[in-house]
């Protein structure tokens, strides 16, 4: 039975195409039980992840879990020196490979599956604070576990759509306007940027503008300057989208880890 008091939580935000998540330290009480869209990965290390699976399960401690898209469940990474909470949009090409995997339920994993990539996740981290070292560490690790390799879209229609939503993160954009900058018709549009990024075009504004605000926050920024620099209403209305997304607010989260140091100590110098 566990006596030592919860532990705030310093961590970082990684990202790519598809997946984004938080790297970090500490945790804080257990979220209540909940359910979001993506699905997740969570790696604890050494030791310490317990993982409770709908609404009344008993807490079972385990190295790593898969849990599929819409399933109830709590975690508890408090005894965990390190983890990884890693999201999953179920549209991308891991996320299908995934949800093909957990279509029986979630997937409790041992520490053999998972603890090459813990050790190197933490060297990447706390070592050598890399972000880009971090990420490569989580792409493998979500492959591995998919079998699918993460995709990035190439088509100079959908990179240049890409780049028109970028520039307007903080404006709600429409698809014909979008598949104009991308000099296509919405229909053709439509398909393309699913096939190259895995999502409607919906979704990825909505991920982008996520995005948006975790690394404002690892830059930072406060929570209401960052909801509103990426086109929300205000923070609470930020707090109600990452809710349905990855079942917890930002304010949970303290962006205050090696990597968020020093893209700080960046903008300070800039």
């Amino acid at each position: 039975m566990r006596t030592h008091p919860a532990t705030r939580y310093r961590g970082d935000f990684v990202a790519w195409t598809g997946v984004c998540g938080f790297i970090g330290e500490g945790g804080g009480a257990p979220i209540e039980p909940h359910s979001h869209y993506a699905i997740q990965l969570v790696v604890g290390a050494p030791a310490g992840l317990r993982v409770r699976l709908g609404r009344h399960g008993e807490w079972q401690a385990c190295a790593a879990a898969l849990v599929p898209s819409r399933a109830v469940h709590t975690i508890d990474v408090n005894d965990c020196d390190i983890s990884l909470v890693l999201f999953i949009e179920p549209e991308t090409p891991e996320g299908k490979a995934l949800a093909t995997r957990l279509q029986h339920g979630p997937e409790l994993l041992d520490t053999g599956t998972v603890a090459v990539a813990a050790k190197r996740l933490e060297q990447a981290w706390r070592v050598e604070k890399s972000y880009e070292a971090v990420q490569a560490v989580c792409m493998q690790l979500v492959r591995d576990l998919s079998g699918a390799a993460p995709r990035e879209p190439s088509d100079p229609r959908v990179l240049a759509a890409i780049e028109y939503i970028r520039q307007r993160v903080d404006e709600s954009v429409s698809l014909p306007e979008v598949a104009k900058a991308a000099n296509l018709s919405p229909e053709r549009f439509r398909h393309l940027f699913v096939e190259e990024t895995g999502m409607p075009l919906r979704t990825y504004v909505l991920w982008r503008r996520l995005l948006h605000v975790w690394t404002l926050l690892m830059a930072g920024q406060s929570l209401s300057a960052a909801a509103h620099a990426a086109g929300f209403a205000d923070s609470a209305h930020l707090s109600r989208t990452a809710r349905t997304m990855f079942g917890l607010p930002p304010s949970v989260l303290q962006m205050r880890g090696p990597l968020s140091s020093q893209m700080r100590e960046r903008h300070h110098l800039a």
